[in-house]
């Protein structure tokens, strides 16, 4: 989707947003963060991180300590929550059990003094659009955990809210029926065009599901990214970990060149060539990110610049690739995936082969979260 942020229409601008809870310890550190007219904005990060704090102050339900909230270039740090006009979607669905789903879905609508026929005709289509348009006779408690997240995101719908907050709202289903939901709620933005704030600590339904992810830590954002950016390019090392599966070496700068590389001599001894992210330059302490899926085994000679050898310690196979767990310069939790093809029918546990990579696809970090 495109991204309106650069035409200069934002939805959402914090500025300089600060929160406390007890006056010392702040949960959300100066926050700046734009979020454009029609766009799908994840906020990503681990328990206590600040994110489900930022979406409460949006909301209204927390008030800012320092700094301003915008919406749609008006301040709101002092408007109500219920005059804000945002729709809200939360883990627990929050749906009147005495109510039928059309009247829990008609409440909202009834509350801004609608009338009669434009409640029932804004019921049957926000019904239609979340595929249940012949359940709005029934209670919420004859519904299934997935129809009611469903009737819970229509009713953050059905007034045309121009921004959707939704927090962890698929926690509480099942595996299958969450990858469903991911699919469905991002099908429902892509037709609507409306702004969505999504708050979650799964990655992959934030990769899945976002235009742009801001991958929190400690109260900051530690990037602001597409999905691939920060799957393929993350800045730090605590993205690095956080965002996929990753390996991790660990070393020293030797030395760095102009072309925006560096030569890294490992803990183990062996040295290897990076490309220089987040270092502190020459003899400083470094962690190198290197995804599962770019490393190659046995290569053939003068295929890739880097190369080490290595234990094969466990071979799972899991359909379209296997998993190959191995010892490598230290760590026996070095993962290697390879590609389900012909031509790996002699790898074997408990013997050695050689791995190598592109230079590129090997990052050195900052060693702030070395394992």
């Amino acid at each position: 989707m495109a991204n309106n942020a650069a035409n200069g229409k934002h939805m959402v601008r914090f500025t300089g947003v600060q929160k406390s809870y007890d006056g010392e310890i702040l949960v959300v550190k100066d926050l700046n963060l734009d979020i454009a007219e029609g766009e799908f904005l994840t906020m990503l990060g681990p328990s206590g991180s600040g994110k489900t704090t930022c979406l409460m102050m949006l909301a209204g339900f927390e008030p800012a300590t320092n700094g301003e909230i915008f919406l749609n270039d008006q301040p709101i740090n002092n408007v109500a929550p219920h005059k804000r006009g945002i729709g809200m979607v939360f883990q627990n669905y929050a749906l009147f059990p005495h109510m039928t789903v059309a009247e829990n879905l008609a409440f909202p609508l009834q509350v801004r003094k609608m009338g009669k026929a434009e409640v029932e005709e804004r019921v049957q289509n926000v019904l239609n659009l979340v595929e249940l348009g012949a359940f709005g006779n029934r209670r919420p408690a004859q519904l299934s955990g997935g129809q009611q997240q469903r009737i819970a995101v229509a009713r953050a719908l059905v007034f045309e809210p121009d921004l959707v907050l939704m927090d962890e709202p698929l926690g509480a289903l099942d595996k299958q029926l969450r990858e469903q939901m991911q699919y469905e709620i991002k099908h429902i933005h892509e037709n609507l065009g409306v702004t969505v704030v999504y708050v979650t600590h799964d990655q992959s339904e934030a990769l899945t599901m976002s235009d742009r992810i801001a991958v929190f830590n400690d109260g900051v954002i530690q990037q602001l990214s597409s999905p691939d950016d920060l799957y393929e390019r993350p800045d730090n090392s605590f993205v690095a970990q956080f965002i996929g599966e990753n390996n991790k070496l660990n070393g020293t700068v030797v030395s760095e060149g102009k072309d925006g590389n560096c030569k890294i001599k490992l803990d183990s001894g062996e040295t290897v060539n990076a490309l220089n992210v987040s270092t502190d330059g020459k003899d400083a302490k470094t962690m190198l990110s290197l995804r599962p899926e770019r490393v190659l085994v046995n290569p053939k000679r003068g295929d890739v610049p880097n190369t080490l050898k290595g234990q094969i310690k466990e071979l799972i196979y899991l359909g379209d690739h296997i998993r190959t767990r191995m010892e490598v310069a230290g760590h026996d939790d070095f993962i290697v995936k390879i590609p389900n093809t012909y031509g790996h029918a002699s790898l074997a546990e408990g013997t050695s082969a050689t791995i190598g990579w592109h230079t590129e696809d090997c990052r050195a970090l900052d060693p702030m979260h070395l394992a």
